[in-house]
């Protein structure tokens, strides 16, 4: 299977190389055409002009403005038309039909019970708003009677992942980015094979660029033998796409409807640090059990249905319908998702929020740090405010040139106060935030172009509960096995020639 995969991404390669041949002479040819012709060349220069003032009234973040705009005016004869042809990065109308349907189909699935956020307004009117603000516009509602417990690694994720399965009588819903062979999936394989053969409902949703050279071609069908009902999220095609960039990024567990897991944690060796890649691999998830467990399996549902219409009503898998007695827990739990099918960065304005109601510490794992001007702004501010910032990223990275680009936020969140740590034995993939010993978010969403304005996500919203003492305590220990940033990013003092790359990596970031 290897070698097969092997010739097919070598094929893939030789493609591409052709196909950038074979425009790299059109490209050429129709340069010195439009030279020769004064008329043809004052039509795209309009189409750019048009493009440049389209571009300036959209909706669009600024720094994903900047970047088309300065491409359109280096290119100008063909730099509009290339915006008019992918500047958009929407997701396909086949995409948003099915899943705008199916959400506005199951709309009154998730309500908010007032009573739940009147009881948190008594102890907080600002935390109060940030939970209106989900239930409201990212339409998850906030929940009590939840118990969250938290996995600072993978190896404690996979260990409580694998003796839930185990205890699954009803339905297994499972929804995972990256998914690969080995010793984790093999083993959880077997749990999904043997439920499913006892009658229990078992789901499996993966995303296809994510497992595309990591599980063979048309997996969905080999899961679908074995009695696991499968399919694969935006199928990737070995030609470029308009929908490539728009990946299902969440992971997402739910067992019969009254436990789930999420967090940074796929399905590959890597993460339990059987194989390793980039040094130590350090991620973090965590477990729900009780009512919260609803905007997960809603979440599922209606990614599930939007492409496999099987169910009419999701009344049937409520936490109740298998778990009748009441559900202990304390504080209040939100799990929430984010799409690239609305205007609105759910996943960004969450921590956006927590930065600024912070009032004594914000702590932050994330393997990435490219941000926009909003939470550069919201990091700085907070550091300058006197409330102590401290982030966490690699010290290995999986991707050097994106590490670079990480490194080049250094200077100016240093100068404002903030303090930056990498974590010397290996690669941090944990994406995190507490805040206060109050509220924190774990889930999918790193702080990155794609992450926050083009994938499918989702993370969890925790206020008052015990498992916020214990990221924080994860963080505090962590620091021992990191440096700490130094002054040599603060002034900027770099080679230029990294310097230079930085700041073109920098510039078409938002367009990635």
């Amino acid at each position: 299977m290897k070698k097969i995969l092997g010739k097919l991404l070598n094929r893939i390669v030789i493609f591409g190389i052709l196909l950038a041949v074979q425009l790299g002479w059109f490209l050429l040819t129709f340069t010195k055409l439009v030279h020769y012709s004064t008329g043809l060349s004052l039509v795209f220069r309009i189409i750019s002009i048009l493009a440049v003032l389209w571009i300036i009234n959209t909706e669009d973040n600024p720094a994903y403005k900047i970047a088309w705009i300065i491409l359109v005016l280096v290119f100008p004869l063909l730099g509009g038309l290339f915006y008019v042809m992918v500047g958009h990065k929407r997701p396909s109308k086949g995409m948003r039909r099915r899943l705008d349907a199916e959400c506005s189909r199951t709309e009154k699935e998730l309500v908010q019970e007032e009573a739940v956020l009147d009881k948190l307004g008594e102890m907080d009117g600002r935390v109060r708003g940030s939970a209106y603000y989900l239930a409201e516009t990212g339409g998850y509602p906030v929940w009590d009677h939840t118990l969250a417990t938290y996995y600072k690694i993978g190896e404690e994720y996979y260990a409580s992942l694998l003796a839930e399965l185990k205890k699954a009588e009803h339905f297994i819903f499972m929804e995972f980015f990256i998914v690969g062979e080995g010793k984790m999936w093999d083993s959880i394989l077997e749990v999904l094979e043997e439920k499913a053969a006892a009658g229990v409902d078992v789901r499996f949703v993966y995303d296809d660029l994510g497992c595309v050279s990591l599980l063979p071609s048309a997996y969905s069908r080999i899961l679908e033998s074995k009695g696991i009902k499968s399919f694969a999220f935006n199928p990737f095609v070995p030609l470029w796409s308009l929908v490539m960039n728009n990946r299902d990024h969440r992971k997402i567990a739910v067992i019969d409807g009254h436990t789930a897991f999420s967090g940074g944690i796929n399905l590959a060796d890597e993460y339990i640090n059987e194989k390793e890649r980039f040094g130590h691999w350090k991620d973090t998830g965590f477990m729900l059990k009780g009512e919260a467990v609803w905007n997960y399996t809603v979440m599922f549902l209606r990614m599930w249905n939007a492409y496999r219409h099987t169910d009419e009503s999701y009344e049937p898998f409520r936490p109740h319908a298998w778990h009748p007695e009441a559900f202990e827990g304390e504080g209040f739990i939100q799990p929430y998702s984010d799409t690239p099918l609305d205007n609105e960065t759910v996943g960004e304005n969450v921590y956006l929020n927590i930065l600024n109601q912070a009032k004594d510490y914000v702590y932050i794992f994330t393997p990435y740090l490219i941000v926009d001007h909003e939470m550069q702004t919201a990091l700085c501010l907070a550091a300058k405010r006197g409330v102590d910032v401290r982030i966490m990223t690699p010290g290995i990275p999986d991707k050097k040139t994106i590490f670079q680009l990480t490194r080049s936020y250094y200077p100016v969140l240093l100068k404002a106060g903030v303090r930056i740590y990498e974590y010397t034995p290996g690669f941090l993939h944990a994406k995190s935030f507490v805040c206060d010993d109050e509220s924190a978010v774990v889930g999918t969403i790193n702080m990155d172009y794609r992450s926050l304005y083009h994938h499918f996500e989702n993370g969890v919203w925790m206020h008052g509960c015990d498992a916020i003492r214990d990221i924080e305590a994860d963080f505090d220990k962590l620091l021992q096995d990191s440096e700490e940033v130094t002054d040599k990013y603060r002034d900027g003092r770099k080679n230029m020639a990294v310097r230079g790359w930085q700041c073109i990596m920098r510039l078409i970031a938002p367009l990635l």
